[in-house]
């Protein structure tokens, strides 16, 4: 029998957002399998498919930036050691400044922002010396980068409270049209990205495997163990569905009118329609690959 230790249940428990002893069971019910103890807990109706164990997060700030012309925008995330220092004016205009650079020099990587010079310094020089005034150890965790080179605009929005979640979000349009009438829009597409917080754009960019997943998740169902496999299909089938249409940017209910759908409000006139064609969702401390090696004490 896999011993399962209390990191392993603790790790689950932050992932699923089950009880302590749910996640016990199910990893041991799953031979210490992780992947197959959340997929038992969401079989059971414990765990949800939108708990993510990155919510734990650390300290810092997501911070944006956007052109004057709203077709180019930067976003980063800087980490910090507390919540003090997150709060701090100095470390929130570092933050700033760091993602006035990544707009300037179109940084994409935060190794390739970390090569760029201000003044007589590397950016990761930069963030050396912020480690040694301040005095707490700062991570520069990510920076993207998006453009509009066409009609279009590109969307921004940093949460207010604490500066901990933000989006990008670039959208095309068929014909060239105002920045004062597209900017609201953009604003509010990125602010419903934030809210609702999509994977995909639309269901082309759903993976095959990960259809597949859930349909072999809902089939274990306890629910629909004695249902005739024609009713058990079609009831799989309109789960799915259901699961990957929320999980949409254009299908999911626009967070401010939610008789709405994202794609309707899109079509902004008979003759003016906007489409996405990327998006950067920023939720402080949430990255699932481990960040290249930014640490400003090293």
């Amino acid at each position: 029998m896999v011993e399962i230790s209390a990191s392993m249940v603790k790790e689950l428990r932050e992932k699923s957002g089950a009880a302590m002893m749910d996640c016990k069971k199910a990893l041991v019910e799953s031979e210490g399998d992780f992947e197959k103890a959340f997929e038992w807990l969401r079989q059971k109706g414990i765990a949800q498919a939108s708990k993510k164990a990155s919510r734990a997060a650390s300290e810092g700030l997501v911070v944006g930036k956007l052109s004057p012309d709203g077709k180019r925008a930067a976003i980063i995330e800087l980490n910090c050691e507390t919540d003090f220092v997150a709060r701090n004016e100095q470390f929130q205009s570092f933050a700033n400044r760091l993602a006035e650079l990544a707009l300037e020099h179109k940084s994409t990587t935060v190794e390739s922002l970390f090569e760029q010079k201000h003044e007589t310094s590397t950016v990761k020089e930069l963030l050396t010396e912020q480690v040694s005034t301040i005095g707490e150890n700062l991570v520069l965790r990510r920076v993207d980068y998006v453009e509009v080179t066409g009609p279009g605009l590109i969307g921004l929005y940093i949460h207010s409270v604490g500066g901990k979640l933000g989006a990008v979000v670039a959208l095309e349009a068929n014909r060239e049209a105002p920045i004062e009438e597209l900017n609201p829009i953009a604003r509010d597409i990125a602010m419903h990205i934030v809210s609702s917080k999509p994977q995909f754009i639309d269901r082309s960019e759903v993976p095959a495997e990960t259809i597949e997943n859930e349909r072999r998740i809902e089939s274990g169902k306890e629910d629909l163990a004695k249902k005739p496999p024609e009713i058990r299909e079609k009831i799989v089938t309109g789960r799915v569905d259901k699961i990957i249409g929320e999980r949409v940017l254009v299908e999911q209910d626009f967070v401010k009118d939610p008789s709405k759908k994202i794609g309707q409000v899109l079509k902004v006139k008979n003759d003016l329609e906007l489409k996405p064609t990327s998006f950067k969702l920023y939720i402080l401390g949430a990255q699932e690959e481990t960040p290249a090696e930014t640490n400003g004490g090293n």
